[in-house]
């Protein structure tokens, strides 16, 4: 199971949070620029003040279904009068949101004998490949041994730039010539893993478009075959979204969510959106945990995600 990079101290956990604080910066600008648009100062919050906030909620990319969803709740409290001031919905608003995030977590299937097999997958463009080698960083920075396989052979450019993240970040690489049988170099992956005893194997596959089934279809061999070579195989299927595509990036999700059997989100490029709420979103409309957050370009701009983390930067 990966570990959390921050996982231990306090000093970690408020470096985690200021890091995080950082990548979400205009979308809390945003938020509470609108909260106290819509709350002014003395005003009752009731029922017709919160409605002011959907649009709140919906700019910051929470989608219009998950957004009612939260006003909902927020009704209820206004109309037995819990909610006195700004300060209290706030507290609500995260209690709300925190929820939503908490509910959609999951875990990893168990790793019954090493190595643990992530599978990748995303459109091109989503920063899939660069993922993979800073989620490589993260894994090396704790000590353990990782193996990259370039599975993505329909693109040249992909193996090449998976072969300098490996060199980047002291990972070993399986890889094959451009246009050769992805499940092919799984298998050699997978293989090579076992006799060396890695802990972790990272698999690159195609940037293959939703509507292209015989591309999905290839993506299910492969989960078949890393399950025949390695119990309980590929334990996590990772999907990449970029962040700034927000809303527009659930529907590939959907597809891919039925088709890959993915069992989490890396969220890339948080940093370059205000519209950090897609969160929220990918967690209630996708039922899917957020696994890690981009909020960079350097190797370490991969942060594990924690929900109660999140939501306070979102506020603080």
């Amino acid at each position: 199971m990966i570990q959390t990079l921050f996982g231990g101290g306090e000093g970690k956990k408020s470096g985690f949070l200021d890091r995080m604080k950082q990548a979400v910066e205009r979308t809390r600008e945003s938020l509470s620029r609108r909260l106290e648009d819509v709350v002014s100062l003395g005003k009752e919050i009731d029922r017709e003040t919160l409605a002011g906030l959907e649009a709140s909620l919906i700019a910051a990319d929470l989608g219009v279904a998950t957004s009612r969803h939260v006003l909902a709740q927020l009704q209820e409290k206004a109309d037995r009068k819990q909610i006195q001031d700004v300060a209290e919905l706030k507290r609500l608003l995260k209690q709300e949101l925190l929820g939503i995030l908490t509910r959609a977590d999951s875990q990893p299937r168990q790793v019954v004998e090493p190595p643990e097999v992530i599978l990748v997958v995303g459109v091109n463009g989503t920063g899939k490949t660069t993922s993979i080698g800073k989620l490589a960083h993260v894994l090396r920075a704790q000590g353990k041994s990782v193996l990259l396989c370039a599975a993505d052979t329909f693109r040249a450019a992909a193996i090449e730039q998976l072969e300098i993240w490996a060199t980047r970040t002291g990972a070993a690489l399986i890889k094959t010539k451009p246009g050769g049988d992805p499940s092919a170099v799984l298998y050699d992956a997978l293989e090579a893993a076992r006799s060396r005893g890695a802990d972790y194997v990272i698999v690159d596959t195609a940037g293959r478009l939703h509507t292209k089934s015989n591309l999905m279809a290839e993506l299910e061999k492969m989960g078949r075959t890393a399950g025949r070579l390695v119990p309980g195989a590929p334990h996590e299927t990772l999907l990449v979204m970029d962040a700034t595509t927000g809303q527009n990036g659930l529907q590939q999700a959907r597809q891919f969510t039925q088709s890959a059997g993915v069992t989490g989100i890396i969220l890339a490029k948080l940093d370059g959106t205000a519209k950090g709420g897609v969160v929220v979103a990918i967690s209630r409309e996708l039922g899917l945990p957020v696994r890690y957050v981009g909020v960079g370009e350097q190797p370490g701009d991969l942060l594990p995600f924690d929900a109660g983390e999140f939501v306070e930067s979102l506020f603080a």
